[in-house]
């Protein structure tokens, strides 16, 4: 007999071994011995002072499990099928092919960076000397953006997809099962290359192909029709289906769609700051303890909201343990990101403290950029950003206190972000739009999470690339509205918000794009 049952397990008695079989033997009245516990979901309520672990179980009564943990997919040899055009090898561009190799087509892909092992030397030289490689950093490249990142999992697109098939297909590329059961899953910075390299493998072992430093730089369009590609070495691709998936920060697409009068909208989004804690303050705040956290509990997270004159301020990419990377995608501009290894280990807790940005209300100095508004504000904000930090990669930076108060910082609490801080009056040259609405929003935070407005903390500018300000129109295929065989997908598209929301819209897209096509 099969049971699912939920129980709570306190801080205390989660340190003694074997306490939760004991406790669902004690629930049901049966003995230890005929049980077995198969634990499907795990989080922490750390509310009260009393901290509890959450357990959903299944659990098995004089039975052992006939589930078969080893997770497989039907990835079909397609190296004569029919082909499918990618453009852009993240998240949505890896799940588009491999949703491909599941059907029987042929995913053909083209990355603007390189791979995964050939990113770190650009990733060293922007940290470092400050250079910033425009086809190769911490946005483009092999995984896109999501390979150097926290990792985070966590989506509430759950209507769009299929979330578990998504976990489980990292887990066939290399992640801990352990993802399948955190309420809050992540993967690590330190681990994810490692996986991406893997689904490339997969995909190339099955008949795909991926072209890195192959940057698309026109599309041929004939009757409405999307006909070819032209890479950025000359050479012309013919093409039926297209899978757009560039990511949010591939400008240069959105100004080839504008140029080719494709059509594109304006679409609203969020910039604001990363704001920089020590990791012993946010863990003594959530977790009600003086100083050191029981190592039980993980680094702790938080998530902050607020409306503040008409406009939500909020918390986003909040990393613990964690440290801020620049992640600019040409020279001239500063842009922080925030990134976390697999055991948040680091001596600080980073977060990107944003405002919402209306482009049909905030922005009108901006109307002549046309559909382009919102990203030339957002460009416009980043070159500030540079010429504060010195025009280099060393981010402007203020305690958070002196930023709410009005006052440059005389110096500067330790970071984790490599090129190093500047002190910065950011109080008075961000705009008003999102200056002020951050000073209110910190006192309020201040107010719910008491410790954290603090002048140990820092914030560091600017955190302006939390999703597109662009979106490319699509019908309810999927289909832009004005292209034949062109499926935009993803964040660049205006479609997903972070990993697992990325990779279920590339699945979409893969099989809108095959829809009516004969594999061979």
């Amino acid at each position: 007999m099969v049971r699912q049952i939920q129980l709570r397990v306190s801080l205390k008695e989660e340190s003694r071994k074997g306490i939760l079989l004991k406790k669902v033997a004690t629930y049901l009245g049966e003995p230890e011995n005929d049980l077995t516990i198969k634990v499907l979901r795990k989080s922490i309520d750390a509310r009260k002072p009393t901290i509890y672990f959450n357990y959903k179980m299944e659990v098995y009564i004089r039975e052992q499990p006939k589930e078969n943990t080893e997770y497989t997919f039907d990835y079909k040899d397609v190296s004569k099928a029919k082909k499918i055009h990618i453009i852009g090898f993240g998240p949505a561009g890896m799940w588009a092919a491999l949703r491909c190799l599941e059907l029987g087509f042929k995913p053909v892909v083209f990355e603007r960076g390189k791979k995964v092992q050939d990113r770190r030397r650009d990733l060293k030289a922007i940290n470092q000397d400050h250079i910033v490689n425009e086809d190769s950093n911490y946005c483009f490249g092999e995984g896109g953006a999501g390979t150097y990142s926290d990792g985070k999992l966590y989506t509430r697109s759950l209507k769009r997809g299929d979330v578990r098939r998504i976990f489980e297909n990292l887990v066939y590329h290399g992640a801990t099962d352990q993802i399948l059961v955190d309420a809050h899953p992540h993967i690590g910075t330190n681990k994810l290359p490692k996986i991406v390299q893997n689904i490339r493998q997969t995909i190339l072992s099955h008949g795909g192909e991926i072209y890195f430093e192959s940057r698309v730089t026109d599309f041929t369009i004939k009757n409405n029709k999307l006909v070819a590609l032209l890479l950025q070495n000359g050479q012309e691709i013919p093409v039926d289906r297209v899978i757009l998936a560039t990511g949010h920060s591939a400008r240069d697409i959105f100004h080839l769609l504008q140029d080719k009068k494709i059509a594109i909208k304006a679409k609203s989004f969020a910039m604001g700051v990363r704001v920089e804690h020590p990791q012993h303050i946010i863990d003594s705040i959530q977790y009600h303890c003086k100083r050191e956290r029981n190592e039980l509990l993980p680094p702790a997270a938080y998530s902050l909201v607020q409306q503040v004159y008409n406009r939500g301020v909020y918390s986003f990419c909040m990393c613990p343990g964690g440290f801020i990377v620049p992640a600019a995608t040409a020279p001239g501009e500063v842009v922080v990101n925030g990134m976390s290894p697999s055991k948040r280990n680091n001596l600080f807790a980073n977060s990107g403290i944003v405002v919402e940005i209306n482009v049909d209300q905030d922005i009108h100095k901006y109307e002549k950029f046309g559909d382009l508004k919102g990203l030339e504000y957002q460009k416009n904000l980043e070159r500030l950003a540079f010429t504060a930090g010195g025009r280099c990669q060393t981010a402007p930076a203020q305690r958070l206190t002196d930023f709410v108060e009005g006052k440059l910082s005389q110096d500067l609490n330790p970071s984790s972000y490599q090129p190093g801080l500047k002190s910065a009056p950011l109080h008075s040259l961000l705009p008003k739009l999102i200056g002020s609405r951050l000073r209110a929003g910190f006192t309020e935070f201040g107010k719910k999470m008491h410790g954290y407005y603090t002048a140990e903390a820092n914030i560091v500018g600017v955190e302006s690339r939390t999703s597109s300000p662009v979106t490319i129109p699509r019908k309810e295929n999927l289909e832009h509205i004005g292209i034949e065989g062109l499926f935009p997908c993803g964040e660049g598209g205006g479609y997903a918000g972070g990993i697992v929301s990325a990779a279920m819209d590339g699945e979409r897209c893969a099989e809108a794009a095959i829809k009516g096509l004969i594999p061979n």
